[in-house]
């Protein structure tokens, strides 16, 4: 068994457990969550094999790297931080709730690389600029801060769900979490990840510099890495100073969010660089 193979498995096992949070979360059986965070656990493992594994078959084939390098293998990472991420504050927060609004992510981002015909699952060897030992601190990095915006944003469509039904009756309403609750988690979210992305930028940067002899030059994808620093850098800095929070909070989640995916996503397709071999 390839790790192909088992990344297709987890595919399936990430909709399965998006499919039984929904129907945990509609009819508020218990079990049927628990049951739920199991198979994502679950898909996990399996996932993280398979990550080891396609590194390991790379020192088969003799170019021997880690797999993180272009846009199939960092979609693939990208759903394993969202779920390791989403997990831990399952466990830490005892709300089981959030992985309806979370797994899902890492599902579509799943069913992305296994179903686009845009990238290239082969292993390829690393062009030079990825040939050095910045690069797992740098795509990790990242990666960490982009799966706890992914999480935050979840929280943040959670939180206008239950803001704009505050009066209502309905079960499936009254089954989230307080609005106070969802707030507090989508912050302690965004401070995370917004930590992890300053040393993300921090180590491309240093990269860059080794790279090709200068630590910034607004290639596109810098420009966007630092534009999607800043909201959350003027979300937190205006919660701090302002006080704001609640629906404003949700919504700059969401923004920030939108903008994470055109920082990942649509600079490699859409505009070219320095970084657009990253869709390759």
């Amino acid at each position: 068994m390839d790790s192909s193979t088992l990344l297709g498995i987890t595919t399936f096992t990430y909709l399965f457990s998006t499919v039984l949070y929904t129907i945990f979360y509609i009819f508020k059986m218990d079990k049927l969550g628990k049951v739920a965070t199991w198979f994502t656990a679950t898909a996990l493992l399996i996932q993280t094999i398979a990550i080891g594994l396609r590194w390991w078959e790379s020192y088969e084939m003799g170019i021997g790297r880690a797999p993180l390098t272009n846009m199939y293998e960092s979609v693939v990472f990208f759903a394993w931080t969202i779920v390791a991420l989403y997990l831990f504050i399952e466990w830490k927060f005892k709300l089981r709730i959030i992985g309806v609004f979370t797994v899902p992510f890492a599902f579509l981002a799943m069913a992305y690389a296994s179903l686009s015909t845009d990238i290239n699952k082969s292993i390829t060897p690393l062009v030079p600029a990825l040939q050095s030992n910045w690069l797992i601190a740098h795509v990790v990095t990242c990666f960490i801060g982009y799966a706890a915006f992914t999480v935050a944003a979840g929280l943040g469509i959670m939180y206008l769900i239950k803001n704009k039904n505050a009066s209502s009756t309905s079960g499936l309403i009254n089954s989230l979490p307080s609005l106070k609750v969802i707030d507090t988690i989508t912050h302690n979210v965004m401070v995370f990840g917004f930590i992890w992305l300053t040393i993300g930028i921090i180590t491309g940067a240093v990269w860059a510099n080794s790279a090709w002899g200068r630590y910034w030059s607004w290639d596109p994808k810098e420009t966007w890495s630092f534009i999607t620093w800043a909201i959350y850098a003027i979300t937190l800095h205006v919660r701090f100073t302002r006080g704001w929070q609640g629906p404003r909070i949700a919504w700059l989640a969401i923004l920030g969010f939108i903008s994470v995916i055109f920082t990942y996503y649509g600079v490699n397709f859409l505009l070219s660089g320095l970084h657009s071999y990253g869709s390759s």
